[in-house]
């Protein structure tokens, strides 16, 4: 399974590239209080708050199980966690039938 998910990973290189980016920034952001985070561009453009704006935060709430915090930051994390879940599943269960279908 490990292998599976390597090559899986090394197929979808950008996966690989946002979640390692994401997790040392969150690391970074929880350990340290260093934030290496992407400002969001609207915001900066703008001035205004975009849609997405808070998502981050809220992420780091659910990572320390603070639900209220996570809530009050952006309450669309508790929709886009489990999409993205879902959808990433989705595309590896295809991937594992690929690769069975051409052995």
């Amino acid at each position: 399974m490990v292998y599976l998910l390597l090559k899986y990973l090394r197929l979808h290189w950008i996966y690989t590239i946002l979640i390692g980016y994401f997790s040392v920034a969150i690391a970074l952001y929880m350990v340290s209080d260093i934030h290496i985070l992407i400002p969001c561009l609207w915001k900066a453009i703008s001035g205004y708050e975009c849609p997405g704006c808070g998502l981050t935060t809220a992420f780091i709430a659910l990572l320390k199980m603070q639900w209220e915090d996570a809530w009050s930051a952006n309450p669309m994390i508790f929709v886009l966690i489990p999409v993205f879940i879902c959808l990433i599943l989705r595309d590896f269960n295809r991937f594992k039938c690929r690769l069975s279908h051409t052995n």
